[in-house]
């Protein structure tokens, strides 16, 4: 249980956000923030502010959001009790604003996302790597946005592959987000940007979707005094797990050889004990073209893709709960029965802040029924 109260801090700035005056957290009624760890997904935000007939606010946002600077960064955190959590570090991409009638205030509702949306403007096409393993192209890419605090976090492919310029120049494609999404996905990691641990700093994460460490403190249901979320529903879904299977090139007898790949992974290990069946089988064509050790950990991560079959959804009290609850972390369950209670990775969370409130709308996944763990963490 919560003993102090939440705190909520707005910065905002062309480049290096700063604290907002009193009037702007005055007229804010409402923050929402989406996060999420899902390859591919992007975080985002929305402030709502009801605002004067005279407010400046609206020319502030509209004009300086728009062109004059062309970025305009939001950083939005909160304290609960003595624990300081950043919730988003971003850009404003749009905003609307709703004109009041019969003496009812207007309503400015400003959209953004997170860092990566910098990254979707900056075409990157035609620059070249040479001599370059992956992990040093990404460090390139990401090295132009280090005047924004973001700190590149790069976990080496298991396989070197360095390039003989004589032979081969990589060049990149498309923009930064999509080079570096497009490069996790051929090593089998994931792309993702995670802001804090402090304002105006932030990581860009380039490895594997690691589901281990510290879990959070367990999400209690049905358990009376101890009872600490308001719902929670789960899904089993046997038949989403596939199987993939790559195609590995034998250079001597020039021959294609089938692999199977099961969910097997030191940075995925099983948080269900009861794991299903695959029921489809995917074939990656594509990685006869790879060497042996790229295509294995190619197919380990399109496994690990599709072998959450089991799916949570639930809804918080910060006040109840004690702490934010964090995406891309583990969490316990307790009483929910003995084939869902267990640990669960933190899929995504939508945080809503209005005025006395702070909830939670969260999504967990894990890849079988029944706990691997004799006792949930409290």
């Amino acid at each position: 249980m919560l003993s102090g109260p939440v705190h909520l801090t707005l910065l905002v700035g062309p480049a290096v956000p700063l604290p907002v005056p009193r009037f702007v957290l005055d007229a804010l009624t409402g923050v929402t923030v989406h996060s999420t760890a899902e390859p591919g997904g992007q975080s985002a935000f929305e402030l709502t502010f009801e605002l004067e007939k005279d407010s400046p606010l609206p020319a502030v946002f509209l004009l300086v959001g728009g062109s004059l600077p062309p970025v305009l960064r939001v950083v939005v955190a909160v304290t609960v009790g003595s624990l300081p959590e950043v919730l988003i570090d971003g850009v404003l991409t749009s905003t609307s604003l709703a004109p009041g009638t019969d003496g009812a205030p207007a309503v400015l509702t400003v959209h953004g996302m997170d860092l990566t949306a910098l990254m979707e403007k900056i075409d990157g096409t035609g620059t070249p790597f040479p001599a370059m393993p992956v992990a040093a192209r990404v460090l390139t890419v990401l090295a132009k946005y280090a005047v924004l605090g973001v700190v590149p976090a790069v976990v080496p492919a298991l396989v070197a592959d360095v390039p003989n310029p004589l032979e081969r120049i990589p060049v990149q494609q498309g923009t930064d987000l999509a080079y570096l999404r497009r490069l996790a996905a051929r090593s089998g990691y994931v792309f993702t940007h995670i802001p804090g641990p402090v304002p105006g700093a932030s990581v860009a994460y380039w490895g594997p979707q690691a589901k281990i460490g510290l879990p959070q403190p367990a999400l209690n249901v049905d358990m009376d005094v101890q009872t600490n979320v308001r719902s929670l529903t789960f899904r089993y879904d046997a038949e989403s797990a596939t199987l993939p299977v790559v195609f590995i090139h034998h250079p001597e007898t020039k021959a294609v050889i089938p692999v199977p790949i099961p969910n097997v992974s030191p940075l995925n290990p099983p948080l269900g004990a009861l794991q299903p069946v695959p029921h489809r089988i995917r074939r990656l064509r594509e990685t006869a073209k790879l060497g042996v050790a790229e295509a294995v950990l190619l197919g380990m991560a399109r496994a690990s893709a599709t072998a959450d079959a089991v799916r949570a959804e639930g809804s918080l009290d910060v006040q109840r709960y004690g702490r934010v609850l964090r995406p891309r972390a583990l969490v316990g369950v307790r009483g929910a029965g003995t084939a869902f209670d267990g640990l669960y990775f933190v899929q995504s969370v939508d945080h809503r802040l209005e005025r006395g409130s702070f909830t939670q709308q969260f999504t967990l996944v894990r890849n079988g029924l029944v706990s691997t763990l004799p006792v949930v963490p409290v």
